[in-house]
């Protein structure tokens, strides 16, 4: 049974951060272990953020050259993506696969885009490719991309709302998306509402591992122990 996003829970998912998550998640569905997530680092705007968790927004870009679309075609895509973003259900995330490859070539995120985005109800980005005037980034909005770079060169929106690739992640719009300063991983909405639960499991387990291994008379036969003992918590 599916289970869609509210306050309560959303504000529940930001008490842990993504690699907890992965955590609970291989705990609840192991087959999903080896994917799912991020798996190449990018560079996080705000750290200090809470972690972001909502639907994902999909899209592709390209800054290399100049967009084949005549002007009004242009506008007409450029429209229907922003629409789009604005639509469905939220908060949202923008998660952006950059055609360039290279980790980009110019920026789609700056101050303009973060302020619009951020308006819309979007709670971040998450790209393999550019970001730029991280000061001047709207109040809240968390940026994940590949690089900082300086110029939006002829950045633009190729095609939305169908499914992408960011640094191994591949998310379907929709997807719901859990994210901070280490990556990005997609939580599958059946078990969303037990995330929390599994993660509060794992964490009693691994304190009574981490409390034997800070005593002074810590040995492998202790260690042995404590893994017994923690194995038999649920």
């Amino acid at each position: 049974m599916s289970t869609e996003l509210n306050d309560a829970l959303i504000e529940s998912l930001q008490t842990i951060d993504t690699p907890t998550v992965c955590n609970a998640l291989e705990l609840l569905i192991p087959q999903r272990r080896g994917y799912g997530f991020t798996t190449s680092q990018l560079v996080c705007t705000r750290p200090e953020l809470p972690p972001m968790v909502g639907y994902a927004r999909t899209a592709t870009i390209r800054a290399a050259h100049p967009s084949d679309l005549s002007g009004r075609e242009a506008r007409a895509l450029s429209d229907g993506y922003y629409e789009y973003v604005d639509s469905g259900p939220k908060p949202s995330i923008a998660v952006i696969q950059d055609l360039d490859g290279n980790n980009g070539y110019g920026c789609l995120w700056g101050e303009v885009n973060s302020n619009i985005h951020r308006g819309f109800g979007c709670q971040g980005v998450i790209t393999d490719g550019g970001v730029r005037d991280i000061p001047d980034i709207a109040p809240g909005f968390q940026m994940l991309a590949a690089s900082v770079l300086p110029s939006h060169a002829y950045v633009h929106v190729v095609d939305f709302s169908r499914p992408v690739d960011v640094v191994g992640m591949r998310v379907v719009d929709g997807d719901i998306i859990h994210a901070d300063q280490h990556g990005a991983v997609v939580i599958p909405a059946d078990v969303i509402g037990q995330v929390k639960a599994a993660a509060e499991q794992l964490a009693r387990q691994e304190a009574v591992i981490i409390s034997a291994a800070q005593q002074p008379d810590f040995d492998f036969a202790k260690l042995r122990k404590a893994q017994g003992e923690a194995a038999e918590i649920h």
